[in-house]
């Protein structure tokens, strides 16, 4: 189905932890579409993971754009641990306000990419936040994708591999509100 809306005109929800077992498979079919020519890699393949441990959380939050009745792109994430905030590390000094959302996972179905929804997405899932700071890793094989989190007040503070098939991300810090 061709995408017959822009972004704009999408129906955006934000849903919760108690949520998790309405849009789970939301979220599995979301990202498959999103990372088709990726699903080889083992790493994308454990993505059900993800979504049990980020949703798996007390104050999840995860926001799901619609085009009638289908998921076309989420956001979402949860925060961080105060006191254990890793990307702390990539810093010095770090800054004195450290409260930090984790935005863990972003995916945009392919034929709704270059609409204005990825911004939509994370703007919705940030305007409601009280945190200090969010938090995100970009693939550092895609350095448009953090071009554009950059237009939106993130900066690289360094780089990680969370895990050892994951890719390497650079590790990208913005204050709250979004600029």
């Amino acid at each position: 189905m061709e995408p017959s809306l822009s972004a704009v005109d999408l129906d955006v929800r934000h849903f919760t932890h108690e949520d998790l077992p309405e849009i789970r498979q939301m979220l599995i079919d979301v990202h498959a579409d999103a990372y088709a020519d990726a699903m080889d890699f083992e790493f994308n393949q454990r993505f059900p993971w993800f979504v049990d441990h980020w949703g798996g959380h007390p104050e999840f939050s995860c926001i799901i754009a619609f085009d009638g009745d289908a998921a076309v792109g989420f956001a979402y994430g949860a925060p961080a641990n105060p006191g254990r905030e890793w990307w702390r590390e990539h810093l010095d000094p770090a800054p004195e306000k450290s409260r930090t959302f984790s935005f863990s996972e972003m995916a945009v179905r392919t034929k709704w990419r270059k609409k204005g929804l990825a911004e939509r997405l994370t703007r919705a899932l940030m305007e409601e936040r009280d945190e200090d700071l969010v938090v995100l890793l970009a693939d550092t094989e895609h350095p448009r994708v953090q071009a554009l989190y950059e237009t939106w007040g993130f900066r690289k503070v360094g780089e990680r591999q969370p895990f050892p098939d994951s890719p390497v991300y650079a590790v990208m810090l913005a204050q709250l509100p979004l600029s």
